[in-house]
């Protein structure tokens, strides 16, 4: 088992990278809507739940309920909170198992 002074060394770079994954899923979801706006290539689903995935979960849907980006469409209204909570459940996991 991992000990305490590791898993708080790891803290920093966690936030870090959950922070631009978020800032990642922001530009490409505002992106994707002033595509979607000017009649333009468009970003790919499979690349939003990519980066969704990835960690960008939850600052991709609340983004997409701000500016009202794919509100419509049950893949990312229902599919983007059931990773949200996949990866609740994961971090903890990890939290009470390492921690």
């Amino acid at each position: 088992m991992p000990s305490t002074e590791f898993c708080a060394a790891l803290c920093p770079y966690i936030a870090g990278y959950l922070g631009i994954i978020s800032l990642v899923a922001i530009i490409l979801t505002v992106t994707d809507k002033y595509k979607a706006r000017h009649h333009r290539w468009r970003i790919p689903e499979a690349a939003l739940f990519w980066v969704a995935a990835l960690g960008g979960c939850a600052a991709m849907y609340v983004t997409m309920r701000l500016i009202h980006h794919k509100t419509r469409h049950r893949r990312f209204m229902w599919g983007l909170p059931a990773i949200l909570l996949l990866q609740i459940a994961v971090a903890a996991y990890l939290f009470y198992r390492l921690g």
